[in-house]
Order: structure tokens, then C-alpha cells, then sequence
């Protein structure tokens, strides 16, 4: 968790730094493209400030008002950096836009030092981030990556769109507007799949089956467990809570089926790192039974 925070934190100091790189190289060049990627970096300050909140929050422990711990905090910020990156593209396109027709000089070339520093960048930050936020199960820190990995993608597109512009701007003056607006475009793409991902964590879905084969193969490693007739999981941040419907031998008593409860609950928590806590419920079981 503390790693996350300090690659978000890092994430903000160097987008900004970007961002104001290429909103002074766009400004001083009149290059649009450069300019969108620009703001696209100056929304990224917001959005890496947005996850480490996020993951600042997400690391609180559980109390009496968030008995799961405050996880889901982190998803949000997911969620959040979504909705700022569709908004952000879609300004950069209508802007873009504008700026088609019109009447202006054509761009310098100087812009394409502050681009090519912004691949760069991105593209380590990007990776950096994809590492520890899978390694952490962040999904906020992974959707900030892939706001990075546009970030990369964004700016080989300006690149191409400003070195058009710049090679020949009698005929290609509107490659560095129709650049912009393909900046703007890539920013609402990787929005849709960003608010996706953080939807699906939200909206309580389903691990995906081989995290549940894990679950069912653990439980029943268990000595007295014969069956799992049911195994539900949700992910409250950067863990899973796990529901099991175990079966037991009919003739057990309680204390012998809590026991087995216990069990199950210990080895769950012990051999899967990604499991916080795991809800038992012993049933008997019938031997041919499809329930």
C-alpha cells in the first residue's frame, strides 16, 4: 500500500512537470496537439492526487462503520479518474475542433523536444505502475498506468500530427488540429475502459473463476470438509471478502462444525494473500445431492 502511494505521489510531481512543460511549448509554438497533451498531463496531476487519496483512505483499518475496512475507497478513486479523463478528452476534442478552420501560423518544431520528454516519462511511469499495482492489487494505481500508457499513446499520435504539420504546412496546417482531436478521442477510449474495471469492482462482480478455483480447492484441503457447495467472493479494495457454503459429515455436532468453519476461515486467509476475511457456513452434507 505504502509503495502505491509513493508511486502516485511520484506520478504527480511528474505530471505536472509535464504539464507545464507542454502547455508553455504549445502556447510558445501555437502547435493545438501539443497543447492537448498538455492539458491531458494536467488532468493526470489531478487524477494521480485523486489515487493516492485514494489509497491513503483504502489503508485506514476496519471500524465500527466500515466493518470491511475502507477498500472500497480505492475502487472510487478508479472511478473517479474515469469520469476525469472522459470529461478532459472530450473538452480537448471540442476544442480541437474549433481550431480546424481557422486561420493561424503553422507550428514549430520545438514542440516535439516536449513531447518526446513526455514519452519517456510516461512510458516508465506507466510500467512502474502497472508492476506495483498488480502486485498490490490496486486498481486504482493499475487504471492510473493505463491513464499513463494513453498518456504514451497520446503523445506519439501529436508527435505525428505536429511532424506533419511542421514538414509541410501548406498541405497537412490541419494534421496538428485533427492530432489534438485524436488526443482527446484516446482519452475518452481509455476513460470507457477505466470506469469499466472500477464499475465491476463496485458493483460487487465476481472474481474470475480461477481465483474461485482457488478458493475451492483451499477450503477442501481442509480435514472434514466434503464438499463446497457454494463459494462467493467480492472485492472491498485491494482484498476479496470470501462467502463459502461448505458440507460436512450430518452426524458432526456444532462445536465440530464450527471447528471445521475455523479451519477453512485460517487456511483461506494463510495460503491466499488476496482473501481478507472468509464467512463459513457449514451445512450437512448428502452424499448424490445436488444442492
Amino acid at each position: 500500500m505504502h509503495s502505491g502511494r509513493r508511486l502516485a505521489a511520484v506520478g504527480v510531481l511528474a505530471s505536472g512537470g509535464l504539464a507545464a512543460a507542454n502547455l508553455s511549448a504549445g502556447w510558445l509554438t501555437g502547435s493545438v496537439s501539443v497543447t492537448a497533451a498538455g492539458v491531458e498531463f494536467a488532468g493526470d496531476v489531478l487524477a494521480s492526487g485523486i489515487v493516492w487519496a485514494g489509497l491513503a483512505v483504502a489503508s485506514r483499518p476496519a471500524d465500527a462503520n466500515h466493518p470491511y475496512g475502507h477498500g472500497r475507497y480505492e475502487s472510487l478513486s478508479g472511478l473517479l479518474v474515469g469520469l476525469l479523463l472522459a470529461v478532459a478528452g472530450l473538452a480537448v476534442c471540442v476544442q480541437s475542433m474549433r481550431t480546424l478552420g481557422a486561420l493561424r501560423p503553422p507550428p514549430h518544431s520545438a514542440g516535439l523536444a516536449a513531447l518526446a520528454a513526455s514519452i519517456v516519462v510516461k512510458t516508465a511511469l506507466s510500467w512502474a505502475k502497472f508492476r506495483v499495482g498488480r502486485r498490490i492489487g490496486s486498481a486504482a494505481l493499475v487504471a492510473d498506468g493505463w491513464n499513463d500508457l494513453t498518456d504514451v499513446l497520446a503523445g506519439a499520435t501529436a508527435t505525428a500530427a505536429l511532424g506533419l504539420a511542421v514538414w509541410d504546412p501548406s498541405r497537412f496546417r490541419a494534421a496538428d488540429s485533427l492530432g489534438g482531436f485524436a488526443v482527446g478521442l484516446i482519452m475518452v477510449m481509455a476513460a470507457v475502459g477505466i470506469l469499466r474495471s472500477a464499475s465491476l469492482v463496485l458493483t460487487d462482480a465476481m472474481p474470475s473463476p480461477e481465483l474461485v478455483r482457488q478458493i475451492r480447492a483451499e477450503a477442501l484441503r481442509v480435514d472434514g470438509v466434503l464438499d463446497v457447495e457454494k463459494a462467493f467472493a467480492r472485492k472491498t479494495g485491494l482484498q476479496y471478502h470470501v462467502d463459502l457454503h461448505v458440507g460436512v459429515a450430518p452426524s458432526l455436532s456444532v462445536d465440530q462444525g464450527h471447528q471445521i468453519a475455523g479451519a477453512v476461515r485460517r487456511r483461506l486467509r494463510a495460503s491466499l494473500p488476496w482473501v481478507a476475511d472468509v464467512l463459513v457456513h457449514v451445512e450437512p452434507h448428502q452424499a448424490g445431492s445436488d444442492e
